[in-house]
């Protein structure tokens, strides 16, 4: 089955104009043109398209990952370098992840406090720490 920009754009969230930006990058070396001139994109373009939207979404830039595509590109000989890229990259995204985590803790604790009966209570306490806090250095 054959798909068209407009297709892959909704499959994909993306606009049809990324795709083209993507596309001039060299980020889409096996997309096919019919004979009117437009890409044409097949089922295995598919995964290509989706590998490329995932390095997009984790972080990397296109400048990477166009040498990534570049090695792909060259075959067998770029297998370990594509590898070694890719392996660094998932271990940013784990880094990333642990930062996400740790914020995340940050406002389910916040939210918890606000689900507390006592939280009226404990923010007013809070709030007047804060103040005295504020005013005592105010005046050292």
């Amino acid at each position: 089955m054959n798909y068209t920009i407009h297709d892959i754009a909704r499959k994909f969230g993306l606009s049809a104009h990324t795709i083209r930006y993507y596309d001039k990058e060299g980020l889409f070396p096996f997309i096919g043109r019919n004979s009117s001139g437009n890409r044409v994109f097949t089922e295995a373009d598919l995964e290509w398209v989706a590998l490329i939207c995932c390095l997009k979404d984790t972080g990397m830039p296109i400048k990477e990952m166009k040498r990534y595509v570049d090695w792909c590109t060259k075959g067998r000989e770029t297998i370990e370098a594509r590898k070694g890229m890719l392996s660094a990259h998932r271990q940013a995204v784990l880094r990333q992840v642990e930062d996400l985590n740790r914020n995340l803790d940050i406002l389910d604790a916040k939210i918890a406090l606000y689900n507390s009966p006592d939280a009226a209570d404990i923010l007013e306490e809070r709030l007047s720490a804060k103040k005295a806090a504020a005013q005592q250095s105010t005046l050292t």
